[in-house]
Formats: structure tokens, sequence, C-alpha cells
């Protein structure tokens, strides 16, 4: 097992990677999290307290809740001409 490296000791390149995920990670959480408190109960599968805690799962808890956990509404033609 390699011993832990420290933030000083990673190359520039590692830093900004690791920088960039991040940023994605929480932009991911962010906009799930918003999407989950918006959206009514109806339009999301499954109980909303049960994604809240799967959203805290890196990059697959958010990434879940927006592909497989909201209810997909039809969008009426009128609206789409507008």
């Amino acid at each position: 097992m390699r011993p832990r490296q420290r933030w000083s000791d990673l190359s520039p390149r590692k830093q900004v990677a690791i920088v960039a995920a991040a940023a994605v990670q929480f932009l991911l959480v962010g906009i799930a999290v918003n999407d989950l408190a918006r959206r009514p109960a109806a339009q999301v599968r499954g109980p909303k307290w049960a994604w809240a805690p799967a959203m805290a799962v890196n990059f697959v808890g958010p990434l879940a809740y927006l592909r497989w956990g909201r209810v997909r509404t039809s969008v009426s033609p009128s609206a789409e001409a507008t």
C-alpha cells in the first residue's frame, strides 16, 4: 500500500483534475437537490426522503435521480410553439 500523498505532492495537473471533479460533483448535487425540493412528490419516483441521502453518493446519486428519479411530463404542442 502506498503512503498517502499530500496536496502539495500532487502535480498541478492532478490538482486541477481533483478541483474540476469536485466542482462537477457540487454542481450535480446542487441541481438535483434544487429539482427535488421544487418538484411535487407526485412527480418523483419513490419517496422524496429516500432520494436526498442517495444524492450524497458521488456522481452516481445525483445522476441517478436526474435520470430515473423524476417522472417526465409531456409537453403540449401549444407550449412548444412559444
